[in-house]
């Protein structure tokens, strides 16, 4: 078998840093698929009320769907259903505000305060069954918070 040009040899599938964080995303979605069942809830709505949880304790001046899209990354359409069902689901309220009804604030019903208090233990679980040390996950994390600013900086 011949050597690839290097411009060819750029192009390996496990060459790709997108691959990789790629396949490494739905990898971890996956490995919280159980965690995530028990709760009843799917990943991205956990993460909308990971970012509920954190308002709760820290509220922002306007705690509104915008707002809740612009910490997740999200655009207001994916968002709409997502807190739609939520809403369903009795674990968040939406409110449109008085003085402008096209502002939607957002706040947690007492479920979704107390479903908060199962997470820890489900948490701990996944990651021992990881088997990961906690300080390479604080240290990926910041490499990955690095980039994403990066990339969402030069966007």
């Amino acid at each position: 078998m011949s050597e690839l040009p290097p411009e060819l040899a750029s192009l390996q599938l496990d060459d790709q840093l997108c691959f990789k964080l790629y396949a490494s995303s739905r990898a971890v979605i996956r490995a919280y698929k159980p965690m995530l069942d028990e709760l009843g809830l799917t990943y991205p709505q956990y993460l909308a009320m990971l970012v509920l949880w954190e308002w709760q304790d820290k509220p922002p001046e306007q705690p509104t769907v915008k707002a809740l899209g612009e910490r997740l990354l999200l655009d207001s359409g994916t968002l709409t259903p997502l807190l739609k069902r939520l809403q369903q689901l009795g674990l968040v309220e939406r409110r449109r505000a008085l003085h402008d009804e096209r502002e939607v604030h957002l706040y947690l019903s007492e479920a979704g305060r107390r479903l908060r208090d199962r997470v820890p233990p489900l948490k701990g679980r996944l990651l021992c069954d990881s088997g990961i040390a906690i300080e390479e996950l604080r240290e990926l994390r910041a490499l990955l918070g690095g980039l994403l600013d990066r990339l969402l900086a030069a966007s």
